[in-house]
């Protein structure tokens, strides 16, 4: 491991410690609460390979199976901008604390697999891009068991949606696309997009705990 990114996983491995001290003094939600409230999110997290327009073109991430705290996470960066994407951002604008809590919870609920602890096998060239970037580190050996419950559980996610992410944290100066976090940053700028790409199409094939649980057509 180079010494740059030696010092990005100290880093993330002391904010985690601080970050899963905070956990407990987060709002639990209510799932039942949290299902009255998922009309706005259900129109595309709520249909199976729904895909994204704009701004860019990708499969909607599956966020059933997330962990509370991620999904918490991620509102909250959506509504500060630390994360551009306009439908998210006026979404996440729009809920109190206790929304997103009980939003998560329900999500969170949906959760009903383990993922195995050892992932399929990645071919030489892929392992040692996910081992130049630490992936392990932070998401778990599995990529479904991360350091910190504010991280996702990436695998099975999609692979379009898995790389639009990955280079988001490349994006400097564009209004509706970019996502600011000085870790992620720093280990995605040592990617091509090939790369990228390399290394989404693989964890897009790990088991998983990600799923997409279906809207009912009687909501």
């Amino acid at each position: 491991m180079n010494p740059t990114l030696s010092t990005i996983v100290r880093t993330v491995v002391a904010a985690a410690t601080l970050s899963a001290a905070a956990v407990t003094a987060q709002a639990q939600g209510n799932v039942e609460a949290g299902r009255q409230k998922a009309d706005m999110c259900m129109g595309c997290h709520g249909i199976p390979g729904y895909q994204n327009s704009f701004p860019e073109v990708h499969k909607v991430p599956m966020i059933s199976g997330q962990s509370a705290q991620y999904i918490v996470a991620s509102l909250n960066a959506y509504k500060k901008g630390d994360r551009k994407h306009p439908s998210m951002r006026g979404i996440a604008g729009s809920l109190s604390e206790e929304d997103m809590a009980d939003l998560a919870a329900f999500y969170a609920s949906h959760a009903n697999t383990k993922a195995p602890d050892t992932p399929r096998t990645a071919s030489v060239e892929v392992a040692a891009l996910l081992e130049r970037g630490a992936c392990a580190s932070c998401h778990g050996a599995n990529f479904s068991t991360p350091i910190d419950p504010s991280y996702p559980k990436i695998g099975g996610q999609h692979a379009d949606y898995l790389f639009v992410a990955l280079r988001s944290y490349t994006v400097d100066r564009n209004n509706v696309i970019g996502r600011n976090n000085a870790i992620m940053s720093g280990i995605s700028r040592q990617f091509t997009p090939a790369e990228m790409r390399q290394m989404a199409r693989y964890l897009s094939t790990v088991e998983g705990e990600l799923r997409t649980v279906p809207q009912s057509r009687f909501r």
